[in-house]
Formats: structure tokens, sequence, C-alpha cells
């Protein structure tokens, strides 16, 4: 059974669809990277996938029960979400941060205890942040704010969490660091699914590949044979061709000029 999925989906906003014809399957221990143009639909299909939005047509299931019968408490015990980061509007530490990754299993007035602390904590120190727990969160870097957020969404201890470009304006190091932690948390047995512009972050970290095309056209599969040249070319309106490197690995790039 899948952890999330979707089957023969249709996203939009009202009576405007987006994309249609969505199936997705993210299965436990695997990387999906989901590419697209700006304005083609990513946002709206991780609202619906978050069971914020309705299906237009179709449905989510979150481990096999369909997400629109489910409480949000109940799909927040099972799915998390990573924004981009921010700087927030009020001052928290990072461990208050960490620690509101608990809500959906507490009480509605009940505060965190001694559990949910301590679940906190490790998230952080799986994202190598512990040192940072006291920190007023409003001002960490870019980086280290990303890796505060999903150590939010880990201190849920969900089975899935969904990631909204989690590379977004970091700098070459934080990255690689998330990159990192997007694999391992992978190998650790969660489905992840991540939002990026950057088809080098797919062939380098995920198991499969989404795209969502002008004009709403959605495919999923293996990611070599899905981010063709001629795809990514098509996808984002730019000739571009895809290299492998001496390592193997592979890079996208504009083609050669004729000397």
């Amino acid at each position: 059974m899948s952890a999330l999925a979707a089957e023969n989906l249709a996203v939009g906003h009202g009576a405007a669809r987006v994309a249609s014809g969505i199936d997705l399957a993210l299965e436990p221990g695997s990387v999906t990277c989901l590419l697209g143009p700006n304005g083609v639909g990513k946002t709206t299909l991780f609202r619906t996938l978050l069971g914020l939005l309705p299906p237009q047509a179709g449905r989510v299931l979150l481990g096999g029960e369909d997400i629109a019968r489910l409480s949000r408490a109940a799909i927040a015990r099972r799915l998390a979400y990573v924004p981009q980061a921010h700087a927030g509007a009020f001052a928290h530490t990072v461990l208050d941060l960490a620690v509101m990754g608990r809500t959906a299993t507490l009480g509605a007035f009940a505060s965190p205890g001694r559990a949910d602390l301590a679940a906190a904590r490790d998230a952080l120190a799986e994202m190598g942040i512990a040192h940072l727990a006291e920190r007023d969160a409003t001002r960490l870097s870019g980086g280290q704010l990303q890796l505060a957020l999903i150590a939010r969404a880990l201190a849920q201890k969900a089975g899935v969490i969904v990631m909204d470009e989690p590379t977004a304006s970091l700098d070459l190091g934080n990255r690689i660091r998330v990159l990192d932690v997007v694999r391992r948390l992978a190998d650790g047995g969660l489905a992840v699914l991540v939002s990026t512009h950057e088809p080098e972050q797919a062939f380098a970290v995920a198991d499969r590949a989404a795209v969502i095309e002008a004009g709403g056209r959605f495919e999923a599969g293996p990611v070599t044979p899905l981010l063709t040249a001629e795809r990514l070319s098509r996808l984002y309106s730019v000739e571009v061709v895809v290299e492998a490197t001496p390592s193997g690995r592979r890079v996208v790039g504009r083609p050669a000029r004729p000397r």
C-alpha cells in the first residue's frame, strides 16, 4: 500500500482546472521530485494532496484511506508539510518551533509533555541543529531555518513528508545539507515528496520524478527515463542537454556553442 497516492486526480480553484489525470504513488523509503515551470499548478497539487483543497475529480489516499474523510488532526499525524523557509512574525526558540510539530498529538488545551519535548529534541538532533535549541528562530540563517522546519515536521512522527522547494534561496553548502537530509529521511523509511526547479536535484536524490507541463499535463516515472533533455527543454522553454560526468552524476546545461 502506498503511503500517499493520487488516483486520476484533477486539481484547481473553483471551476478553474489547472491539472488533471494525475496518478501518483509515494512509497515508504523513497523520494519523489516534482518539477514544472511557475504557474502550472505545483502548489495547487500540493494543497490538494495535503487535504487543504478538495479534488475536482479523483481522490487522494493517505495510507489507503480517502483523505476527504479524515480529520485535520488525523491527517497531521500521518502527513507533514515543510514550507519554504521564511522569517516568522513572532520570536520562538528553535525548540518551540520543533515542539509545534507535536500539536496534532495533543488535546485542545493540553501543553507539551516530556515525551513531546523529547521528540522535538530528537528531531533537532537528527537535523544536526540540537545546539540551536534555545536560539531565536527569527535569527537563524536560511539554511538553519529550513533544517528547523524539517525538524518540526519530523517531530510529528508522520510517515509522509511533503516539502515545497526546500532549497530555494539557499547557498550551495546549505542546499547540499538539505538534500542530504532529504535522502537520509527516505533511507530511514519515510515517503518524501519534494518540489524543485532543479532537475539535477532529482538526479541526485530522487527515486522517481513527476512533472506538470504547461496546460496541466502530468506524468510520473523513474527519474532518468522521465527527465530527458527533450522533456526538460519543453518543460522550461529553453534548449538544454543532459550529460553524465565521469563520476556518473547527471548534469543539465545549455548545448555547446559552435566555435
